[in-house]
């Protein structure tokens, strides 16, 4: 059967048949006009009544391992029977056993094990008939199944249906990941991590998972999967991009249309190719459009002035569809008929390549010559259809045996890599045959050797792209090798040669020290170790363990001279002295505003001592959520610690001053940067000890930071170890229950303490278990009681307080698991829609009902007061209602028109009446 819109009901086994034992009859109904069988026994009037009944075996799903049982029936009302109140109950127990094989009809009551009393809501008298339905749970079932049987001692009880069945979240498809139909977990496994496929044509970088509840819902996808190049999401599936348009890459957007220029192609298609003529620069996305080539400039124009050349010209007509283009200039000299590149001589001012203006200024230009220029556009696609061009060749070096030539190539940067060919020939005209070498080359330099001495050589250059294609060649250019070795070239073969002598001396020293490291290693070889290495892992040293406590002072703090602090305010009280609001103000730095601690006058020396430990404790962290220190003053009479200034305060006063303000989302922003001040310490074997709402400092953009480090100890090197103390204050309301028994903190009882302090901020500063005593909160956890979920709190959100509250330590989530948890809540802000169930009975917990009136409260006052709303006994008393029952009557628009307008507040108010009428309610149940 369905049952809401997020998960399933299902039977377990086979349908029911009860077998009877005892009294237990089988008796024919009508009710409303229809017949039915009910299991029935009425023996009021007499004493000691132990009649069972048992299911058949019912067989277990394996992975169910938490049932529910639904129940049905009727109850008579003991005073409708003449002489019999005395020995008649109104209630009945719900007993089950299980078992890996059906026992048939044996049965022994030592075997089962109870569940529940049965108490009815309605109890039916002599002329109405009332059917009341009750769910229990069964948890940590295990075997292959089990029986369910109903004891009763002495009541007048008709059963009329046992539905018996547990919770599913159903299989679904979410964010293009399929998962499979999950059987919800029990409580040690509130949340059920499981693992999806991503529906075809969807792929993920990390596998997708989702988190089953304990009610069959749902919560904190991870790991979303998206559609393949080439295809878009339409209604959780993946289907193929339509003809004429595409997507290029993996990702949650829909396929686009073909761009300017390009094919549009069949469907499916991850990429448009240009059309022929039409490209895309190498810098263009591939979803661009395409462009062509940009036409030849117009209207060259060259003048004379000053001794220089001025060329002008107008743009393309055709920019080929860019805003890039660039011109460059070629020049050519030509002696008679003889024409040969420039070179470098000439000067362009600004420059003679990527030009973005229609002019260039030329100087440096021979007297006597003709010069021929050129003028050509360029745009981020000419790359692609114009091959490179060797522009100028020059001597690098020059020796008697050998020449090293380099040449530019235009343009500088080509999208394919490019090939040389070189050819050169002795310069010889007296001979009918003349042979030429023909090198290929790599790169745009060559270094020539075996060459005869004071030889002129011709070489001419030609660009070979990687595709075949030729580019253009070089102007045929002349070079002469030297006569003789130079004294320029002796001195650079010794130099050569002295440095090839000290190379050849650092390599052996580096290969003995190398050798050598293989059998020793100094406490400084690890920062010549791998990357991996470079960072040497920070642990937290206990300032405890120096003989000297001023020693740590020194080593893990600043001190600061009392002329650069201000003091202005006195904001608190901490253990030794007040807490001051200052200015910070040292030589060389900015004003800064800082929250000063000082030592009271008349303090002794372990005093003293003690109120340092804690800036030698903070000055080892260095993290945005944890209280930076400034300094301290030591060496000076008044001793102080100077941190950061936290402009909100404490959280917890905080949360308290601005009740219901602020969304879950914000909320769960808050406990993020506290869980992630947490797994800082952790990381350096730290311990905090004291970690509550109290001690978490809020600054102006509700960015939190853990601080009090007063209570705080290290752990020993051991990631399991603990620290024992024989005594000392435990704050227990926030202490997990192997620090209260045993005295033994870890960082899995911070973990317990990370979550009361979830439920603070989730419950804007309630006090963790209300009015209860120490003794009464104690008493409590060890009997499995954990608190309530907060009002509007998110289903997530107090799951994982309720990971944190496990009473085996080893379960409990680690602070970077915390951290990726919210982290994935935070991306999923639909996550923290699903509100966990809550009760006002519990969540308010209501102080004595023994008022003169019958109501759970004397006054007004003692009610707003009970639940920290007593800003508002004006308001009721202006509004006219002085009374208890005047306040049942209130609606929320009555609540509202007496002037409570803060949302937490109205609904703080609210739940409260509804929680009085039900105990009202209640109370005149028992009082008639």
């Amino acid at each position: 059967a369905n049952k809401g819109a997020n998960h399933r009901l299902c039977l377990c086994g086979s349908p029911l048949f009860l077998k009877r034992r005892g009294y237990w009859e089988v008796i024919q109904r009508t009710l409303n006009g229809s017949q039915f069988y009910t299991f029935s026994v009425c023996n009021v009037g007499e004493r000691e009544q132990d009649n069972w009944l048992r299911t058949t075996f019912i067989q277990r799903r394996p992975s169910a391992s938490r049932v529910f049982v639904e129940l049905q029936f009727i109850v008579r009302d003991c005073n409708s029977f003449d002489g019999a109140s005395l020995t008649c109950k109104e209630t009945f127990n719900l007993f089950t056993s299980e078992s890996d094989a059906d026992v048939g009809t044996t049965f022994r009551k030592g075997q089962f094990k109870k569940v529940a009393t049965i108490a009815p809501d309605e109890i039916t008298s002599k002329n109405e008939l009332r059917i009341n339905t009750e769910t229990k749970v069964v948890e940590n079932l295990s075997r292959k199944g089990f029986y369910l049987a109903f004891q009763d001692i002495g009541a007048c009880i008709a059963l009329l249906s046992v539905r018996v069945y547990y919770k599913t979240c159903p299989a679904t498809v979410k964010s293009l990941a399929s998962f499979p139909e999950t059987v919800a977990g029990g409580e040690n496994q509130a949340l059920r991590e499981v693992s999806g496929v991503c529906v075809e044509n969807a792929i993920s970088e990390e596998l997708p998972r989702i988190y089953c509840t304990v009610d069959g819902e749902w919560v904190v996808p991870v790991g979303q999967c998206q559609c393949k190049p080439g295809y878009e999401e339409v209604e959780d599936e993946c289907q193929e991009c339509k003809a004429g348009s595409f997507k290029a890459e993996a990702s949650g957007d829909k396929c686009t249309p073909c761009p300017a220029n390009t094919q549009e192609l069949d469907s499916g298609a991850v990429v448009c190719p240009c059309m022929d003529g039409f490209y895309r620069a190498p810098n263009d996305p591939p979803t661009g459009p395409c462009s062509g080539l940009p036409s030849a400039p117009r209207d060259l124009v060259a003048t004379t002035s000053a001794g220089k050349l001025l060329l002008t010209w107008s743009p393309p007509e055709d920019t080929g569809g860019r805003t890039d283009i660039t011109y460059s200039i070629e020049c050519q000299r030509c002696e008679g008929m003889v024409c040969q590149s420039c070179g470098e001589k000439i000067r362009y001012e600004p420059a003679g390549v990527g030009l973005t203006d229609t002019k260039v200024s030329v100087s440096e230009l021979d007297a006597h010559l003709n010069y021929t220029f050129t003028v050509e556009a360029h745009s981020g696609v000419t790359v692609l259809t114009n091959p490179p061009k060797i522009t100028a060749m020059r001597v690098m070096e020059r020796s008697s045996t050998s020449l090293s030539l380099f040449w530019d190539v235009k343009p500088r940067v080509h999208p394919r890599p490019i090939r040389y060919e070189l050819t050169y020939r002795k310069k010889d005209d007296n001979l009918d045959v003349t042979t030429y070498t023909v090198l290929i080359l790599e790169k745009n330099s060559v270094q020539i050797k075996d060459l005869v001495p004071g030889t002129a050589y011709l070489f001419r250059v030609q660009a070979l792209s990687s595709d075949g294609s030729p580019g253009g060649s070089s102007m045929e250019e002349q070079f002469e090798t030297s006569e003789h070795l130079t004294q320029n070239n002796t001195a650079v073969i010794f130099g050569v040669a002295a440095g090839g002598a000290a190379m050849l001396f650092i390599v052996i020293v580096v290969l003995f020290l190398k050798r050598n490291s293989h059998t020793r290693q100094g406490p400084e070889d690890t920062y010549f170790s791998s990357s991996e290495q470079l960072k040497p892992l920070k642990t937290y040293v206990d300032p405890h363990t120096y003989e000297d406590p001023n020693t740590a002072v020194l080593k893990f703090a600043t001190e600061i001279h009392p002329s650069h602090i201000t003091k202005q305010k006195v904001i608190g009280a901490g253990e030794f002295g007040e807490v001051y609001r200052g200015i910070l103000k040292v030589p060389g730095r900015k004003e800064v505003a800082v929250a000063i601690k000082t030592l009271k006058p008349g303090y002794t020396e372990k005093q003293r001592q003690d109120f340092l430990s804690e800036a030698s404790i903070m000055g080892q962290f260095s993290h945005q959520n944890i209280i930076r220190l400034e300094g301290v003053v030591t060496k000076f009479k008044h001793a102080m610690i100077v941190t950061e200034y936290m402009e909100n305060g404490a959280l917890d006063r905080y949360l308290r001053d601005h009740d219901g303000e602020f969304a879950s989302f914000q909320l769960v922003g808050m406990l993020r940067g506290i869980a992630a001040g947490m797994k800082y310490l952790s990381d350096m074997s730290y311990v905090h000890r004291d970690l509550a709402a109290r001690n978490i400092l809020v600054n102006n953009t509700l960015e939190c930071k853990v601080s009090d480090f007063g209570l705080s100890r290290v752990l020993e090197d051991d990631p399991e170890g603990t620290y024992t103390t024989s005594g000392g204050k435990i704050p227990i309301r926030w202490t997990a229950p192997e620090a209260i028994a045993y005295r033994k903190f870890t960082s899995a009882s911070d973990v317990w303490s990370f979550g009361i302090v979830m439920w603070e901020v989730m419950a804007f500063g309630e006090r963790p278990y209300w009015d209860m005593s120490n003794h009464e909160v104690m008493k409590a956890i060890n009997e499995a009681f954990r608190l309530p979920a907060p009002m509007d709190c998110p289903s997530a959100v107090y799951q994982l307080m309720l990971q944190c509250w496990l009473q085996d330590r080893s379960k409990r989530p680690r602070f970077g698991d915390i951290v990726s948890l919210l982290d994935k809540l935070l991306r999923s802000p639909d996550s923290l829609k699903t509100i966990a169930d809550f009760d006002p009975r519990i969540s308010i917990r209501l102080p004595s009902t023994s008022g003169s009136d019958g109501s759970p409260f004397r006054s007004v006052s003692e009610w707003l007061e009970s639940i920290k709303m007593s800003q508002y006994s004006e308001n009721f008393a202006c509004a006219g209602v002085v009374t208890m029952d005047q306040v049942l009557q209130m609606k929320n628009e009555d609540i509202k028109n007496i002037g409570v307008r803060l949302p937490g507040h109205l609904k703080r108010i609210a739940y409260s009446i509804l929680g009085l009428k039900d105990q009202t309610s209640t109370l005149s149940v028992f009082a008639v």
